[in-house]
């Protein structure tokens, strides 16, 4: 089982920043790929950014490139998300998310979520 605690949200003007944590707390050792997923009011859950922990490789979504970044300690089983220039379009529940092979939401919805952590941009 892998358990996962986001913390971080909160609201922030557009253009503002804001640093989304996830604790991993797993008893098996089957989450080499931990990222974030969104969702927006009306609409689908999107896989944003993934990293994958044995080699540090990452993937991060168009519509957010440039502005989010992850990036993880293992020391700490913490995967961060740093997000910059928000723009109200951002605003969504974000979701920490983790698998044994992918979890960029790319080919398959990730087997592990967190509870969410609510992100608010206003302009």
């Amino acid at each position: 089982q892998v358990q996962l605690v986001e913390s971080g949200g909160g609201s922030v003007q557009a253009g503002g920043s804001l640093k989304l944590s996830c604790a991993v707390l797993e008893r098996l050792y089957n989450s080499n790929c931990v990222g974030w997923f969104r969702q927006a009011p009306g609409k689908e859950r999107e896989g944003i950014a993934a990293i994958y922990r044995s080699g540090g490789s990452t993937y991060t979504d168009d519509s957010v490139k440039g502005r989010f970044t992850i990036s993880q300690d293992n020391a700490l089983s913490m995967v961060y998300l740093q997000m910059n220039s928000l723009k109200p379009e951002d605003t969504a529940m974000y979701y920490c998310v983790a698998d044994a092979t992918d979890c960029s939401g790319r080919y398959r919805a990730p087997t592990y979520w967190g509870q969410g952590t609510q992100v608010t941009v206003s302009l």
